[in-house]
């Protein structure tokens, strides 16, 4: 079936049945059989008497056979699976580590039902839209250096939509990807370990892409790229570039043993600082953010002490963009 596929997208006009049997050595029959299988896999192709049939509009075809081509990647991606339908990529990625898949193993979703962000909150992932998926990563690293992860996927993120769009997301410390002010992304990362030992990492991130419209109460805080730009982008494109920004990073990451290489380019990108922020955690504060530590926390210099502390978790919203996505 494939065969064919691949016979199809190298020409640019029609080919006959009779033409892909002779090249594949197998009988009219059985490429009709095979059209029939791509074209339930969502594959559009023409069939006209005496042309034959031509392949059309496949780059926007989003399944495992299409974003596996012309990955480049080593590691991250590989596997992959995909789900037409699934809870969230995250619990697939958690069974399949538990089943022993490798480092890179990747899960991605057409449609998620229980999309979830930071604190719980649900996270609309509907068909055809959007990039739900979910990285496994085995890093020789303690618990306490898990959290870098999210701080090094959103680099990863910003830096791929920023090749592959043009546009210019930034970072909302430690786990939102805005655009214009409005949520663009989110970064969800869990972890199976024990007191000094990190078995396995779950690094799940959800993009908006060609989202069209958000429910009511979405409206004001959310956003996609088709929204922000008015133009339609390729998933599988912008996936793939994710993968290979987030490779690069994370190779980065285990030979320096350190965040300190990637500290500039998030200062860079990162919309907390200079900015007046509430901290939610064990209390709740205002504060102004001051810096990003090398070992990726938030600085900040509180409104009612004047002093700085260290934020090594929690929620913290910017004034003035309080709207909690």
């Amino acid at each position: 079936m494939y065969r064919i596929l691949d016979i199809l997208k190298e020409e640019k006009g029609y080919l006959s049945g009779e033409a892909i049997g002779k090249r594949l050595e197998i009988s009219r029959a059985a490429v009709w059989k095979g059209i029939q299988r791509l074209r339930k896999e969502g594959y559009e192709i023409e069939a006209v008497t005496n042309k034959g049939y031509r392949l059309t509009a496949y780059d926007t075809m989003y399944n495992q056979r299409e974003l596996e081509t012309g990955l480049r990647t080593q590691k991250m991606g590989r596997p992959l699976y995909f789900y037409p339908e699934t809870d969230t990529t995250n619990h697939r990625i958690r069974e399949l580590a538990l089943e022993g898949a490798p480092e890179g193993t990747l899960a991605v979703a057409e449609k998620q039902t229980a999309g979830r962000g930071r604190l719980g909150r649900h996270w609309e992932a509907p068909a055809g839209t959007g990039i739900w998926m979910s990285l496994l990563l085995r890093p020789n690293i303690v618990p306490a250096e898990a959290s870098v992860l999210t701080l090094l996927a959103g680099i990863a993120l910003t830096e791929a939509v920023q090749d592959v769009t043009g546009l210019s997301p930034a970072i909302k410390w430690p786990n939102d990807i805005l655009l214009n002010g409005k949520k663009l992304a989110g970064i969800l990362t869990e972890m199976d370990c024990e007191m000094s030992q990190v078995h396995f990492i779950v690094s799940g991130m959800g993009i908006n892409v060609n989202t069209a419209e958000f429910p009511e109460e979405l409206r004001d805080i959310a956003t996609s790229l088709y929204l922000e730009s008015g133009r339609t982008f390729s998933r599988r494109q912008l996936l793939q570039r994710v993968l290979e920004c987030f490779e690069g990073l994370y190779h980065e990451f285990l030979q320096a043993g350190s965040f300190s290489p990637f500290l500039e380019r998030y200062r860079a990108k990162c919309l907390n600082l200079g900015k007046e922020v509430r901290v939610i955690g064990r209390e709740t504060f205002l504060a102004t953010a001051l810096d990003i530590t090398p070992s990726g926390e938030l600085v900040v210099k509180r409104q009612d002490t004047g002093k700085e502390e260290i934020i090594f978790s929690g929620e913290v919203s910017i004034r003035g963009e309080e709207q909690r996505i």
